[in-house]
């Protein structure tokens, strides 16, 4: 059995963070990663995908972006090559190709198994992130066999997809960008359209992003937010990260020949069914872009940069064309399924009872119920950028300093 003060579950953004920080405060731990630095970048991504975040937006605990060009978007390959350079900037203990089988209470200390060997530590912080698993609804089994579904963990590019039409559910950043690449390819595309966030990629000169750091609106901490659970559950941002630095919305979708509708609400015998509720969703993404754009006008004004940042045209209002309340997938040639609603946390080798009712973590700010057990890199776990690249190292270092207080009975040292 191997001892240590701190396991670290995942090798990613978070748990390089993590480790980063112990490291800074003389604490023994290790990381298990299942796979390898960045894996679910490397397997479970696109290939055309960017961070939504320019590149000067990528700082964690004492490593940033350097290059030339801060103002770009990350490709796929830039975030592993990110992320794999972090790790090698420091000397974090990362165990790679580990996978955690359990981890349960023993003695008031944790019992970590693995698949090559068993450890026994004060504390575990588990770093799994927040994407864990797609999200793909109970409806998905009334769908034919005949239809292919495709979670956006498995798509790479389009010349996947068998022949035909593509039906994408969902609409927030995953769902417009897999909509507009795939009808750019010559397929027929309907977007089923849910719950999203409109905004533009650039307003007034800056790109949206560098505005909402410079008000304070990513590290804006949960406290101060009047329902946390709700805003826990708000949908992406629906943006892109495209170096030419231009928006993606529903106009622009269908001017790209995507034929956009309501909800999936139901599928049967061959047949999709869709809400009624396509010009409501688009007011609501109206309203709330127009709230955001309003407090940077505000922000801009209270600064004095009005002349350095004039006022401009804010985005055209979104179309709302006639959509279709059922689609006969033979009848419209559709042949594919592209299930982009979201993703769900799980924690099957978790034997210490801190799951809700969903299955979900319960945690104040990354402090679970049972002393020693933390959690990071989940949505607006402690600030509304908890599971940026830019926002795990506030969140970490607070959770290192918890660590580091903490009075353990159990306290073990390293064999």
């Amino acid at each position: 059995m191997k001892r240590t003060n701190t396991i670290i579950i995942g090798g990613g953004q978070a748990g390089l963070a993590m480790s980063r920080r112990l490291v800074e405060r003389g604490v023994d731990h290790a990381i298990l990663e299942r796979g390898r630095v960045a894996e679910r970048w490397r397997s479970e991504r696109w290939d055309s995908l960017r961070l939504l975040t320019p590149r000067w937006q990528s700082r964690l605990p004492g490593w940033s972006y350097g290059g030339p060009a801060p103002d770009g978007f990350m490709t796929k390959s830039e975030v592993i090559e990110y992320l794999e350079g972090y790790a090698r900037s420091f000397d974090t203990p990362l165990h790679t190709g580990v996978t955690v089988i359990s981890v349960e209470l023993e003695l008031d200390c944790f019992k970590v198994t693995t698949d090559c060997c068993v450890w026994r530590a004060a504390n575990v912080v588990i770093a799994t992130g927040e994407c864990d698993r797609p999200y793909i609804p109970p409806m998905a089994a009334d769908f034919p066999v005949r239809i292919a579904q495709v979670a956006p963990t498995r798509y790479r590019n389009p010349e996947q997809l068998p022949g035909g039409g593509v039906l994408v559910v969902g609409a927030s950043a995953t769902g417009i960008q897999l909509a507009s690449e795939i009808a750019r390819s010559g397929r027929p595309v309907t977007l089923a359209v849910g719950r999203h966030i409109r905004l533009p990629r650039s307003y007034r000169g800056r790109d949206i992003m560098a505005w909402f750091d410079a008000i304070g609106l990513l590290s804006e901490p949960a406290s101060q937010v009047w329902d946390i659970n709700a805003s826990r559950r708000q949908p992406s941002l629906q943006l892109i990260g495209a170096e030419d630095r231009r928006s993606l919305d529903l106009n622009i979708l269908q001017e790209q020949g995507v034929r956009v509708a309501g909800r999936v609400i139901g599928a049967e015998g061959g047949h999709v069914y869709l809400a009624d509720d396509l010009a409501a969703t688009i007011e609501r993404a109206e309203v709330k872009m127009h709230e955001q754009l309003d407090r940077v006008d505000s922000f801009i004004a209270r600064s004095g940069l009005s002349a350095e940042f004039p006022a401009e045209e804010r985005p055209r209002r979104v179309r709302i064309p006639e959509a279709p309340s059922m689609l006969n997938l033979e009848a419209e040639g559709i042949s594919a399924v592209l299930w982009a609603t979201g993703y769900r946390r799980e924690y099957p080798w978790l034997r210490v009872p801190v799951l809700d009712a969903n299955g979900e973590l319960r945690h104040d700010g990354g402090v679970t119920p049972q002393p020693g057990l933390y959690a990071l890199g989940l949505r607006f776990m402690r600030r509304r950028n908890s599971s940026f690249l830019d926002g795990v190292g506030a969140d970490a270092e607070e959770l290192a300093e918890r660590i580091v207080n903490r009075t353990a009975r159990c306290y073990v040292t390293a064999a």
